[in-house]
């Protein structure tokens, strides 16, 4: 299993424990939600600092690889960088145009 699926699941099952506690002790359903957010959080940032680094370790190899197919914004990109520069924008071939 993937760490950020796995951290995804710790962290929704900590809210919903901590969710229902709450409610069985007849906490307003808004106070027991925001109540349940904050130690669900505290809980999953001290208790499970090993998964997150390993989602971060995850993360960061991920950038590393790069993107393996080209983003097509990038011809936008170019060609409104160009427009806002004052220069003709290159075709969509990525070869300059001849003046």
């Amino acid at each position: 299993m993937k760490p950020w699926i796995a951290y995804s699941l710790v962290r929704l099952g900590l809210f919903g424990a901590a969710l229902g506690l709450l409610l069985l002790l007849s906490v307003q359903w808004l106070i027991a939600a925001v109540l349940a957010t904050v130690i669900s959080m505290a809980v999953a940032y001290i208790g499970f600092a090993g998964l997150r680094d390993q989602v971060a370790r995850d993360l960061a190899a991920r950038r590393a690889r790069g993107s393996v197919v080209p983003d097509a914004g990038d011809e936008d990109a170019a060609a409104e960088d160009s427009a806002l520069d004052g220069h003709p924008a290159p075709p969509p071939g990525g070869t300059p145009r001849e003046p």
